[in-house]
């Protein structure tokens, strides 16, 4: 038997806002990078270019709409599961296209190889992230029903 969360991490994990505070910290970075390459139409098409999408603009144009309407579902915690999915498939190819330290040289610089090895990693926190929210959003809506 698992003891209880001591009163105050209860009260705090009961607050409706940590919820979304929750979902807002998982999802900010994606919204801000959908932001920022929509106002830089340029940069995100040249940023695509650089990892080998092509055509670069329809990719950029794809990125743009996941970053935007993944964390829009997931805040709103209205198709959270298709938010998350989204985002969880995102960060997935990202993570590979963008970290792919099993292609890295032996004989390269170890600090880059360690760099890309920890952010590969890191994405898939992200991931587990995104498939916890697609597991909790029924169940927290089922509770408030």
């Amino acid at each position: 038997m698992q003891p209880e969360n001591p009163r105050i991490v209860a009260v705090m994990l009961d607050w409706p806002g940590t919820a979304f505070l929750a979902r807002l910290a998982l999802t900010g970075p994606y919204l801000l990078g959908g932001i920022v390459k929509l106002a830089d139409w340029q940069g995100a098409v040249a940023e695509q270019a650089h990892f080998g999408m092509q055509p670069a603009a329809l990719f950029a144009a794809a990125t743009i709409a996941v970053e935007l309407i993944g964390p829009a579902l997931i805040l709103l915690d209205r198709l959270a599961w298709l938010g998350a999915g989204m985002l969880g498939m995102f960060t997935l190819l990202a993570a590979i296209v963008a970290n792919a330290f099993w292609t890295m040289p032996i004989s390269g610089s170890e600090q880059d190889r360690f760099m890309a090895t920890n952010a590969f990693f890191e994405h898939l926190g992200l991931i587990g992230g995104f498939v916890l929210v697609a597991i909790l959003s029924p169940r927290r809506r089922h509770a408030r029903a």
